[in-house]
């Protein structure tokens, strides 16, 4: 059975929270330079972002030395436009103010160092291209910023063009690279991921270009690295934020030359390969910090693609719950759970800061116990803990319900009770069973036997 909703449910489940999807419009604005080395220099908007700065690739490029390379962005959202300053040197400043996210009006006036650009709305719209489909592979969505996705993916799968994919942890970027290589002309070849913050920074240079026997201790033999490994296919390199410095250049040149050199070699081979990036860090304001390199950054971002947060398109919520559950188990029927009253309901209130990820672990939980748990929000500040259950005697009205045992016993209770819900939150929030332990600062071990205790199971091996 496929996991894909059908063209009818795919319709019927965009509806449920907000309605019929939309077409992506934008309120048209203009810049204009009224002070600095580019006064007169105007510029209208096409699309729903806008950069700033100094650096070539911006859509406003200000020759201004008090300018950062990527200084701010403007980002509209239907009518309304907001200012985000990118960790510039000398700061934004909007209508006096020194801001770092802040709403612009109509004749606001935006400094940057000695640069003044004054921001008016036009009274047209920018009118943004969407896809017709409601998937992209295994990414699925309803919504006016998914098919807006879903269009410059299928139009970047057309061309060999380098992909910088951007979004926050868990909203899909490694499906997007993964649907991006299967709809290109390279599908057949290799498909190599390679996850720049996972492996150390002195065993990331062979794992991307390989080494020959000798070149350096315990290097018994010769090995291919992942651009020769994906001959003709495509490299995924995620989270390439978290790049080395010292890799940057040599990365950089693998991208110019299509060549590669084996550490330890002193020959280049060939590399045919797509490249696809991805990062939930802005490199924009890693290179005005210095911690990545512009040239780096303006290479990979040929084409860039902005993941949208799950509360930022809650109605694709119905949609992406049937996707997740037809392949978590294909045997069970999503409506059992989504068909529960008020349960799409609970779904799109809720904040998901983990997104698709922390959303699948959250159905995985509802599968075990077959039932609709309570959505337990995971934020920075650790993980809350569901709802005490409808029979705790301490949530009831009358205290006197709490003198019905002993206080051992009722102590006892309460602590079971507390231990099951922290359990539950912390298994919601960590994809692996070692990764949760080492959150809780417990043993694995001892995290087995918690879990057994209290009948919660996870279904990947830790």
């Amino acid at each position: 059975m496929s996991d894909r909703p059908s063209a009818e449910q795919a319709a019927a489940a965009a509806t449920l929270v907000h309605g019929a999807p939309s077409e992506r419009c934008f309120r048209r604005f203009r810049l204009t330079v009224v002070e600095g080395p580019a006064k007169g220099l105007t510029w209208t908007s096409t699309e729903d972002r806008s950069g700033l700065g100094s650096q070539p690739g911006n859509d406003v490029q200000l020759a201004d030395p008090t300018v950062s390379r990527y200084h701010c962005e403007i980002v509209v959202d239907g009518a309304r436009a907001a200012l985000i300053d990118l960790g510039s040197k000398n700061g934004t400043v909007l209508d006096g103010v020194a801001i770092k996210h802040a709403f612009l009006r109509d004749g606001s006036l935006i400094r940057l160092g000695t640069s003044v650009v004054r921001f008016d709305l036009a009274t047209e719209v920018n009118r943004i291209e969407t896809g017709e489909g409601t998937a992209f592979g295994r990414m699925v969505g309803a919504s006016a910023a998914m098919r807006q996705v879903f269009a410059r993916l299928e139009r970047a799968a057309l061309t060999d063009a380098t992909v910088l994919l951007e979004g926050e942890t868990g909203t899909g970027k490694g499906e997007a690279a993964e649907a991006l290589h299967a709809a290109s002309a390279r599908r057949g070849r290799p498909f190599v991921i390679v996850d720049c913050g996972a492996i150390p920074a002195n065993l990331l240079e062979s794992e991307l270009f390989g080494h020959e026997r000798g070149a350096f201790t315990g290097a018994v033999a010769r090995r291919v690295g992942a651009f020769e490994e994906a001959d003709g296919g495509t490299v995924f390199l995620d989270e390439i934020g978290e790049l080395p410095a010292d890799l940057q250049p040599k990365l950089l040149r693998v991208i110019e030359t299509r060549t590669i050199r084996r550490v330890g070699g002193t020959g280049t081979i060939k590399a045919d390969v797509r490249l696809v990036a991805a990062t939930h860090r802005d490199l924009r304001a890693e290179v005005n910090a210095a911690r990545f390199r512009a040239d780096l950054y303006y290479r990979l971002a040929v084409v860039r693609v902005a993941l949208p947060a799950l509360r930022q398109r809650a109605e694709d919520l119905p949609l992406i719950a049937v996707s997740i559950l037809r392949r978590l188990d294909p045997a069970t029927d999503p409506q059992v759970l989504l068909g529960q009253p008020g349960f799409v309901q609970r779904l799109a209130s809720a904040a998901w800061p983990g997104n698709v990820r922390e959303l699948r672990n959250y159905l995985e939980r509802c599968l075990v116990f077959q039932d609709a748990l309570p959505v337990i929000e995971d934020d920075a500040s650790g993980p809350a803990l569901a709802a005490p259950a409808p029979g705790d005697p301490s949530q009831r009205g009358d205290a006197g319900a709490l003198l019905d045992e002993p206080l051992v016993a009722a102590r006892d209770r309460a602590a079971l009770a507390f231990e099951r819900r922290y359990l539950e939150a912390l298994l919601a929030r960590h994809d692996r069973v070692s990764d949760a332990a080492a959150a809780a600062g417990v043993g694995r071990v001892y995290l087995y036997k918690l879990m057994a205790k209290h009948g919660l199971r996870r279904g990947e091996p830790g």
